[in-house]
């Protein structure tokens, strides 16, 4: 049954970027967010409470996964919504958090002390080539500065909450480490939207069944699986699998918004899943 969270974690997060643009189309980026994670923590807060789990922790665990949360939840998604938002070309932003598994590699020996063999840096290679050529590189002259300072960011961001996770100390189960990484987003963008921007939010039909995607499959759903990966795996074989994500999110696409998919896709796609075979197939994943 493990074996298969890989797959389903590519297939949830690829579809979040189907419904990411409805919820910027109906709301300010950091509103959105802030209502999807309040959503979250008390959906994790109640499933916590019914499996009877000990939601009281010490100090040092609840500032470890509210920075987290943080770190992931705002900084990280805050930036890719806000980039869109001001006109940043989603082709684009994909590209740069795409360089994410480089920048892990990378790190991980320095920080975790993993070391990356040949094949990894040789899968991650393969797995970029292959995402660029799904994504495109025609960039044009149309990039907003602050798109382009956001999305950095969120590079930032999700590189150092994987290699944070990987390294941090505590044992708590899934749900209630969720919950707290879930109110860290909220706290954040809460913190945003109270002193930061004008907020609004139209509660559309569009925006309900988008919101209600992101909420249910993708933090519910993929978030839950990826933290367990990042804990069972090595942090630099684990991120190699969001090489995937880009042509996943094409051919989903093609599937349910008619968007053309071209043989360099296909190309693409193959040459970034024998890219990431070669990266994970000596993974603890069993």
């Amino acid at each position: 049954m493990i074996r298969i969270f890989p797959f389903i974690f590519i297939i949830l997060w690829s579809s979040a970027f189907i419904t990411t643009k409805p919820l910027i189309d109906n709301s300010d980026p950091f509103s959105a967010l802030a209502f999807r994670f309040f959503i979250v923590s008390l959906g994790f807060f109640i499933f916590s409470i019914f499996t009877n789990q000990n939601i009281f922790i010490n100090k040092k665990n609840l500032v470890e996964s509210l920075l987290s949360g943080v770190l992931f939840h705002g900084l990280y998604l805050g930036g890719v919504f806000y980039s869109i938002s001001k006109g940043m070309p989603t082709a684009i932003a994909a590209l740069i958090v795409t360089l994410q598994p480089i920048l892990t590699n990378i790190l991980s020996n320095p920080v975790l002390g993993e070391k990356v063999s040949f094949n990894q840096w040789l899968g991650v290679f393969l797995g970029f080539i292959g995402a660029i050529m799904v994504i495109g590189l025609d960039i044009g002259s149309g990039i907003p500065l602050l798109g382009l300072i956001a999305t950095i960011i969120s590079l930032i961001a999700i590189t150092t909450s994987t290699l944070w996770q990987k390294k941090l100390s505590n044992n708590l189960p899934l749900s209630v480490s969720n919950m707290y990484q879930a109110m860290g987003g909220f706290i954040f963008h809460l913190f945003i939207v109270t002193l930061v921007i004008d907020p609004y939010i139209n509660f559309t039909k569009t925006f309900l069944i988008a919101m209600s995607h992101q909420v249910f499959l993708v933090s519910f759903g993929a978030f839950t699986i990826l933290m367990f990966l990042i804990k069972k795996n090595s942090a630099s074989k684990t991120v190699s699998i969001f090489f995937l994500i880009p042509p996943t999110s094409a051919l989903m696409a093609w599937l349910f918004l008619n968007e053309k998919l071209t043989t360099l896709d296909l190309v693409g796609f193959i040459i970034t899943s024998i890219g990431v075979y070669i990266a994970t197939r000596n993974s603890k994943i069993k």
